[in-house]
């Protein structure tokens, strides 16, 4: 059962603090992924979102599930690292229960289409075996392009 630590993450994605939004991986195959996002307090979100009731906005849902399904097409496709994946499109999103601080996610993720520049998979968010959120989703892969002088 391959798993990917906070360090190997970081080594496959180039998000950071504030944006990190994958803890673990406990577990890959060639087209299937689970990930684990600890939801804490100290997240900024939920300064605004909302005070004296915090609830984890669902495109940070979306951006976790994105984060993990990224991790898995680097590792079965070694010629996407290095480059940058962009959202292209979320379809049929579906928000179940709400996801507080002291929620565990528990992602799962698989692809079910991969080319050379687009990936197309189908994901589901738990807490606790209930479902929180699902969503398809289409992701491009691009070169990333240094910054204007």
């Amino acid at each position: 059962m391959p798993s990917l630590d906070i360090q190997e993450i970081c080594e496959l994605l180039p998000h950071r603090y504030p944006m990190l939004m994958v803890d673990r991986i406990l577990d890959f195959t060639e087209d299937s992924i689970i990930g684990i996002k600890n939801v804490t307090f100290n997240e900024p979100h939920f300064t605004g979102h909302f005070p004296g009731f915090p609830v984890m906005p669902g495109v940070m849902i979306i951006e976790a599930m994105a984060q993990v399904a990224g991790i898995l097409v680097s590792k079965v496709a070694p010629h996407t690292r290095g480059k940058l994946m962009f959202l292209a499109s979320v379809e049929e999103a579906k928000f179940r229960r709400p996801v507080m601080p002291g929620d565990q996610l528990r992602i799962e993720m698989k692809l079910s289409r991969l080319k050379m520049t687009v990936a197309k998979m189908h994901g589901v968010a738990t807490v606790d075996g209930q479902v929180a959120a699902e969503a398809s989703m289409m992701c491009k892969l691009t070169e990333p392009k240094p910054p204007a002088r």
